[in-house]
């Protein structure tokens, strides 16, 4: 398929272009966690953009094949002059790990069978392979001087959790629930902080479907001092949660990092209209 028609692309109007990356290797990680490490000649702008965030985020773009699409990829123009059925999808991921030195990122992916559009990719992927990206963007890193950390989240934080306990300080004390489907989908954590990992594990029940996350935070044991608190995940977790720490344990917004990576039931892009639905809190 051929577009002719381009209006002004996005590099004249000085907003951020997508990034090609190469698929430098695809493993499986775990029953249902695929590892994707990916490089790029355009890493040095990527490392501009970083902002240091420990759930750092980055917007992959899936073309679709047989499409010819404006190289440099530009998607202002894509959006503006190709049909629907070549819109490409793009799905939100959070980063595993930035790899300054080697000028790579690592993004592990949730894979579900053969459903969804990113999960199949990234069991499909191999060397070569290229995926545009924009970002990366992100808003949370632990503060070395709270008293404590409470960290949870599901699958989805389970990058950002684990980026945030490698950046944690000796001395640090960290209390972080993790929920996955069953022991078989653990990972290995390093910290040097004085971390206390609880695994919860939903024993075949839905993702998004439990209040075992929400029952763990409730249930934990408050330390004296105020702590610094991430919760990410299903949105319903939020909703379970918002109001807890920010009125029964007084944790102050600046201290909260409160966000919903995705909704039971929903694709992202129906993720994303219930989200601009909703009320602003």
């Amino acid at each position: 398929m051929s577009i002719v028609a381009q209006p002004e692309s996005s590099a004249t109007k000085g907003r951020r272009a997508p990034l090609a990356f190469e698929v430098v290797s695809s493993d499986r990680l775990t029953r249902h966690i695929q590892r994707v490490v990916l490089g790029s000649r355009q890493f040095g702008e990527f490392a501009r953009r970083f902002g240091g965030f420990t759930d750092s985020y980055v917007k992959l773009v899936f073309l679709v094949d047989g499409v010819d699409y404006p190289d440099p990829l530009d998607l202002d123009v894509v959006r503006g002059s190709y049909p629907p059925e070549a819109q490409p999808v793009v799905r939100t991921y959070t980063l595993r790990r930035i790899d300054v030195e080697h000028g790579r990122i690592t993004i592990d992916f949730v894979v579900h069978g053969d459903s969804g559009v990113a999960g199949p990719w990234a069991v499909r992927a191999v060397p070569g392979d290229v995926l545009h990206l924009t970002g990366p963007g992100g808003a949370y890193a632990p503060d070395p001087s709270a008293a404590w950390h409470l960290l949870a989240g599901d699958e989805a934080a389970l990058p950002a959790i684990q980026a945030a306990l490698e950046a944690m300080p000796a001395g640090a004390r960290v209390h972080a629930y993790v929920e996955v489907d069953g022991p078989e989908d653990e990972q290995p954590v390093v910290s040097e902080a004085d971390v206390t990992l609880t695994w919860l594990h939903r024993d075949g029940a839905p993702a998004g479907t439990t209040t075992l996350l929400a029952d763990a935070v409730r249930a934990h044991d408050w330390a004296a001092g105020e702590p610094h608190v991430f919760v990410h995940g299903e949105c319903g977790l939020l909703k379970q949660l918002r109001s807890y720490l920010l009125h029964e344990r007084g944790v102050p917004r600046e201290r909260l990092s409160l966000s919903g990576y995705w909704r039971c039931g929903e694709t992202e892009e129906g993720f994303r209209a219930w989200k601009s639905a909703q009320p602003k809190v």
